[in-house]
């Protein structure tokens, strides 16, 4: 298709409501998708026993790692690809996306380093515990060396995303999490003609699942993405300028999601110094939040296009519109999550064979930390302005400030009193932290970017 020929894209023509439901609905639906996955698969390792639970929970700051990188870099893609069809730049465009794609294989090089030498001594600074030690070096090694398929995988569904094609990259996602899902329960305890791997089944089923929605990614953004062409010579050869423009954006986002893995790990070794049981608790608090949090950030990946598109189109009321019903959405989704969280802790930490130890630590550590939901959710629309405008380092400032500045330093206080349960308090404090920096720089970037345009 020449550059001629092709079309208005929807993000600059459709009433915007049913844009961003249009856009949105399919990653929200994915997300929730996703979140269920999370949730199922720490409960059939939960079902080997806590230490397994807890060696996940170990593993995960690397693994969330991992995402950073190639969900960041695929932010910078996202809004260099998105601004460039804006601004009808069909060739840059082009460069984006096959630039976006060499960058993440060099990422995955990486982590095949760090899966070889380093799953170990990173599971070992966090337990003493020989059986913990082995599960979770097991399961880290495996999604580490194997990772690929993640990488390749989101990658192309950011480029399914950055065009519109948000229901093409729910097909993607919901693909390899339903293929998760099957090989979860028939590798960890050996079903069918299937060994019984434990916690490797698990590792190994994550793997399965990623690699087959990459190999459905790209099939759709080479048959189905009429906006963009992929070309090999192309992804050998990547645009440096668009490398530098994807890194811009991607940087700050990666290091942004990166504080996430930071933080995981520290509040594993405070929670740690009370008990595994504590830190078990956490990682179950992490899978059932997602859950909550994965519908906005589905939501987030729908919006940030939009805004970027509208911006490169110059429609600042449109821009409007967006932030407006988008806030909306993000709350109601928020304040429902919160509902469930302090209405039926006891029932959702039963879904992980809770011990009564962990269901004592778990009950006030679920309707405390749920007290943030709300506020959490005006941040993540917020951030999505930083990332749709270039202004990246904004949401690393907010990150930085709400899990490094706010949130650890907070629980580190707090676990000083020997009382576990007001650590949990840490997380209402962080999000209170993270809002007022979150509406500074909104306010900022409103001013400069958006109230300009005619």
């Amino acid at each position: 298709m020449s550059n001629e020929m092709r079309t208005e894209n929807k993000m600059g023509i459709m009433p915007v409501r049913r844009l961003i439901l249009t856009m949105s609905t399919p990653m929200m639906f994915s997300m929730l998708v996703q979140a269920l996955y999370n949730i199922v698969d720490s409960i059939f390792v939960s079902r080997i026993d806590e230490a397994a639970l807890t060696a996940v929970t170990l593993a995960f700051p690397m693994q969330n790692f991992m995402i950073a990188v190639t969900g960041g870099t695929g932010v910078g893609i996202n809004a260099l690809l998105s601004r460039s069809l804006g601004e009808k730049n069909y060739e840059r465009a082009d460069q984006a996306a096959c630039t976006g794609i060499i960058l993440n294989i060099i990422h995955y090089l990486i982590f095949l380093f760090i899966g070889i030498f380093l799953a170990g001594p990173f599971i070992r600074t966090q337990s003493s515990d020989p059986l913990i030690i082995g599960y979770g070096e097991t399961y880290l090694r495996i999604v580490c060396i194997l990772s690929i398929g993640v990488f390749f995988q989101i990658t192309m569904e950011r480029l399914l995303q950055s065009t519109g094609r948000t229901f093409y990259s729910m097909l993607s996602q919901v693909t390899g999490v339903l293929i998760n899902l099957v090989m979860d329960p028939a590798l960890i305890f050996g079903l069918g003609p299937f060994p019984a791997l434990g916690v490797a089944g698990a590792a190994y089923a994550t793997i399965f699942g990623q690699i087959a929605a990459s190999c459905l990614g790209v099939w759709l953004n080479v048959n189905k993405n009429d906006d963009i062409r992929l070309s090999v010579a192309k992804i050998l050869h990547p645009d440096r300028q668009a490398a530098a423009e994807i890194y811009a954006v991607g940087i700050p986002s990666i290091l942004m999601m990166s504080i996430g893995s930071v933080m995981t790990y520290a509040m594993n070794r405070i929670l740690i110094a009370f008990s595994s049981t504590a830190t078990a608790v956490f990682g179950v608090y992490f899978k059932l939040q997602s859950f909550v949090f994965m519908p906005v950030f589905g939501l987030n990946n729908g919006v940030i296009p939009v805004l970027a598109y509208n911006f490169g189109a110059k429609s600042r009321e449109r821009i409007r519109q967006t932030l407006v019903f988008s806030l909306e959405l993000a709350l109601g989704i928020m304040i429902g999550g919160a509902a469930v969280f302090e209405l039926f802790p006891g029932a959702l930490l039963s879904l992980f064979a809770a011990s009564d130890d962990m269901r004592a630590i778990g009950i006030p550590a679920l309707r405390i930390i749920a007290l943030s939901f709300p506020v959490a959710g005006i941040c993540i629309v917020l951030g999505s302005v930083f990332q749709a405008f270039s202004r990246s380092v904004f949401s690393l400032i907010v990150s930085i400030g709400r899990q490094l500045v706010a949130l650890i330093p907070a629980a580190y206080l707090l676990a000083a009193t020997g009382i576990l349960s007001n650590v949990w308090w840490a997380f209402p404090i962080a999000e209170i932290a993270s809002l007022l920096l979150s509406v500074i720089f909104f306010r900022k970037v409103y001013h400069e970017m958006v109230e300009p345009i005619k």
